[in-house]
């Protein structure tokens, strides 16, 4: 039986903050995607060898793990929507310096990868704010539907983002980064005028205790931790994307369109699954759910490993992506309704760490298990270890496993957060 469909009057188009916030990540979201494009094309450009690409991956790292839980803190300290317009104000004065250089034929490598560190400072600590703003924006049982709609735009961004950057890099990097510094401009003016009520923030000195609030408040809510721990080893062991230039060229025997076309079907599977969950809502076993998806996930996987056709290594990544979005959609509105609002910053900083985490050091495991293994044989363990994982997580998270529905009104008030700390 399917879930029942949304009502004009739960539509989220009746809650004009969240659409202000709908249109500014869309914005933000096609100009960082197109920005990624361009930094690469250019630096590659500059000096022609890879080493250097891996360092424009390592200068967003670096600030956005080492500085999450002050990032956090912040979050839950001051204004969230201010600390985003601060951030991005700071990525736009970047994206713009970066194309006055370009178009001025004055930038070299160091100016790159400094003004790319500067916007992965500026993202660290707009991250945990901006995740911790959608709650207030709409209704808690909206929550969920709202969360997909907002994946649908970081999903367009990433299937439609790139191939536009490209398209404007003809005409030369400064092209791109000025189409990116107006569309942050946009961003910035559809925040500034969101209209976003917060309850006054509890000030409090920047203490190791308080640093760490957010990992003690985890650590006490099982169904939390097992989300975000789930989501990590998930992300960890079923990384197949990381490898698909091989796929590409040795298995599946197609060039660079058949290579693009392989990285736009988890994204393409995604924003179908995200419209889909915008009209839907999950209203029971939602905990059965999220471990179905992430299973699901894991046998999309394998049934990318083992494929020699094209096709079906299109319709496995499909499913791959439309399987990770109901998750993400579940495990992002669980942590966030779980959550009391003045610590909703410091647990999306811990939860940022562990995305992060997963991300960068599951490309890394991919790569090292495909060089001892071959990419065939990595990328079926990383499949069989996602369905192991699951199993493991549904038998040490019971509570998770038979969790019901996403907003429980007692979850994120049992414990106050002062008595957490």
């Amino acid at each position: 039986m399917l879930p029942p469909r949304s009502t004009a009057t739960d539509s989220l188009l009746r809650h004009p903050a969240f659409v202000a916030f709908w249109f500014a990540r869309i914005a933000s979201g096609f100009g960082f995607q197109m920005l990624s494009v361009a930094v690469g094309w250019q630096i590659y450009a500059i000096t022609g060898r890879a080493f250097d690409l891996g360092l424009i991956g390592l200068v967003q790292f670096v600030p956005s793990v080492l500085l999450a839980l002050p990032a956090g803190h912040v979050a839950d300290q001051f204004e969230r929507r201010r600390i985003v317009l601060l951030g991005q104000v700071v990525e736009w004065i970047a994206i713009a310096a970066l194309a006055g250089m370009s178009l001025a034929h004055g930038i070299h490598e160091a100016g790159i990868l400094l003004l790319v560190f500067v916007i992965g400072i500026a993202k660290a600590f707009e991250f945990p704010a901006l995740q911790s703003m959608l709650p207030a924006l709409v209704p808690a049982r909206m929550l969920p539907r709202a969360m997909a709609v907002n994946g649908s735009a970081g999903q367009a961004a990433m299937i439609m983002g790139p191939a536009v950057g490209g398209f404007l890099y003809v005409a030369g990097p400064g092209v791109v980064y000025t189409t990116c510094a107006a569309l942050y401009l946009v961003s910035i003016v559809l925040m500034a005028r969101l209209r976003y009520e917060q309850a006054p923030p509890k000030r409090e000195p920047a203490t190791l205790e308080s640093l760490f609030a957010g990992v003690h408040f985890i650590r006490r809510r099982p169904d939390v931790l097992g989300v975000i721990s789930l989501d990590l080893f998930a992300v960890l062991l079923g990384g197949a994307t990381a490898l698909l230039p091989i796929f590409a060229r040795d298995i599946l025997r197609t060039g660079p369109w058949g290579l693009g076309l392989l990285r736009a079907a988890p994204a393409v599977g995604a924003l179908l699954m995200s419209v889909w969950l915008a009209r839907h809502d999950m209203q029971r076993r939602v905990g059965m759910i999220m471990f179905a998806s992430v299973a699901g996930f894991g046998v999309a996987t394998l049934v990318f490993a083992v494929s020699t056709a094209l096709w079906l290594s299109l319709l496995a990544l499909f499913a791959l992506g439309a399987f990770d979005m109901v998750s993400m959609v579940i495990r992002g509105a669980l942590v966030q309704l779980d959550t009391p609002d003045d610590m909703r910053g410091r647990v999306s900083a811990v939860n940022a760490i562990f995305i992060n985490t997963s991300n960068q050091l599951g490309e890394f495991e991919s790569g090292m298990l495909a060089a001892w293994l071959g990419a065939v044989n990595a990328t079926v363990l990383g499949g069989v270890g996602t369905l192991v994982v699951v199993g493991l997580w549904m038998a040490m998270f019971p509570s998770l496993r038979r969790r019901q529905q996403l907003h429980v009104e007692t979850a994120a008030r049992e414990e106050p957060a002062a008595d957490i700390l």
